[in-house]
């Protein structure tokens, strides 16, 4: 008798936890058949949604429901972004997104030449994953604007550095040919003269002196023969981080066309999932309709 009751206890236990499961999946396809994308959001993470949207405090779920639909994720995420890059499109237009596989997301900054992949769109999480790089760049951007520099300030005249010199050692080519025929009959010279023992470490000293020097000048020989081909390579890294630089002035004016400034830009991405969810509020419903958790 007692196992029987133990049995039938087990039962109610299982079946109340597979109709909890059922309630869970059949809640979020009436969701998706009403267009109702706040309410799917809200079963996808019901602790996240009360603590960013409701504002109030709720506990951590234990039934792990929302795992049930883990393995669609990809099929949530296809279905979810179309309202939410809509929404996007106007809070945030300088980004565009290519959906690169069912449900993933790449961001790209502005419709200009040479734009920028700029991370990720996490559509289930409501939540942009900038690529670090990319940001940082931006950001500090921003930051040498109050020094009235760019980006690559320090980089370009530090390669037109390089450049300059080069040149002058091409353009000292003559001066340095006249004294290297100066210094070849210094060392013959040197050779002539003669050995006495008291005299042979200055003669060595004074001939070591004469043949650093022309090997400073074969250096510098060697540095001007490969100095056009430098130079051309010099150019072309210029040109990269000129556009480079270019390309961040319009995406800083993009930023304070729709916010002002960075700081804004940022507090609006942090707030996302709120703000967007907030947006959603009665859409999808049905007049008089009431949900499930009201």
């Amino acid at each position: 008798m007692e196992n029987q009751e133990q049995h039938a206890s087990a039962a109610d236990v299982l079946t109340q936890a597979i109709a909890n499961k059922l309630d869970y999946l059949s809640t979020l396809q009436a969701a998706v058949q009403h267009g109702d994308d706040r309410k799917v959001y809200e079963l996808l993470d019901q602790a996240r949604y009360s603590e960013e949207v409701k504002k109030t405090r709720a506990k951590r779920s234990v039934d792990h429901l929302a795992e049930l639909v883990d393995n669609i994720h990809p099929q949530i995420s296809h279905y979810l972004s179309d309202k939410l890059i809509d929404y996007l499109g106007h809070i945030y237009p300088f980004f565009y997104y290519e959906e690169y596989t069912t449900g993933r997301f790449h961001i790209y900054f502005g419709n200009w030449w040479d734009r920028r992949l700029f991370g990720e769109l996490d559509v289930v999480d409501v939540r942009f994953q900038f690529d670090q790089g990319e940001y940082d760049k931006l950001r500090t951007s921003f930051e040498l604007e109050g020094r009235h520099q760019r980006l690559n300030t320090a980089k370009i005249e530090a390669i037109s550095a390089e450049s300059e010199q080069l040149q002058k050692l091409m353009d000292a080519q003559s001066v340095r040919d006249n004294e290297k025929t100066k210094l070849r009959e210094q060392l013959k010279e040197n050779s002539q003269k003669s050995s006495m023992p008291w005299e042979s470490g200055k003669i060595k000293d004074e001939r070591q002196g004469i043949i650093d020097q022309l090997t400073k000048l074969a250096d510098e020989d060697e540095q001007a023969l490969n100095a056009h081909k430098t130079i051309k390579a010099n150019d072309d890294k210029i040109l990269v981080l000129s556009k480079e630089d270019t390309i961040l002035n319009y995406e800083k004016q993009s930023i304070r066309d729709a916010f002002d400034d960075f700081e804004h830009f940022e507090a609006h991405n942090q707030s996302l999932y709120a703000d967007y969810l907030n947006s959603l509020v009665g859409q999808g419903q049905s007049e008089g309709e009431v949900n499930v958790d009201d």
